[in-house]
């Protein structure tokens, strides 16, 4: 598996990789995966949630037995219960979203996918969404997984982030590139 050095030398990557390859050494990288997106979302969504992974005044035992209860409430894998416990005897609960990030550049890694980032000013709709999908597809010649966000200090457009390239395509930036060229 080609995994890049920069994930492999960070921490939430170590701890990704680690997973990772526990989760395939059972056959339970989708489990784990689909585990992962119910965390990312109550993070998103839970500001005691958050806090509790970003506290330093929550102590390891409490964390541990928080993050147990929480793991059976979501009905997490066995896996990533454990894993979380880990993190939380650990202290690295704050890693968990960077964590989450890493592990699914690599599960996309292992699954020939290439994963990009869309933020445009307005919502997109399905057919937008599949019609960029496919030409950033025939593009990079691998199946490209989209995550789309919405920016409206972008004015109109798109920005894509690919791996490392970046598409910027919004108007915010044709404006400063307007005002920067007025000025000289």
């Amino acid at each position: 598996m080609d995994i890049s050095a920069g994930i492999r030398a960070s921490l939430a990557g170590r701890y990704a990789s680690a997973l990772f390859d526990l989760a395939s050494e059972n056959g339970t990288v989708t489990a784990v995966e689909s585990d992962l997106e119910t965390l990312s979302k109550a993070l998103a969504e839970s500001p005691e949630f958050t806090a509790l992974t970003t506290s330093p005044k929550v102590g390891r035992g409490d964390a541990r037995k928080t993050i147990a209860a929480l793991a059976r409430a979501m009905r997490l894998s066995p896996l990533t219960a454990n894993f979380l416990g880990v993190l939380a005897r650990n202290r690295r609960l704050a890693q968990l979203p960077a964590v989450i990030r890493a592990f699914r550049t690599i599960a996309a890694a292992q699954r020939g996918e290439v994963t990009a980032e869309v933020t445009s000013a307005h919502a997109l709709t399905d057919s937008q969404i599949e019609t960029l999908r496919s030409k950033l597809t025939a593009r990079e010649g691998r199946t490209v997984k989209l995550t789309t966000r919405t920016d409206p200090d972008l004015l109109g457009g798109l920005v894509v982030t690919l791996g490392s390239k970046r598409i910027d395509a919004s108007i915010r930036t044709r404006l400063n590139t307007l005002a920067q060229a007025m000025k000289a």
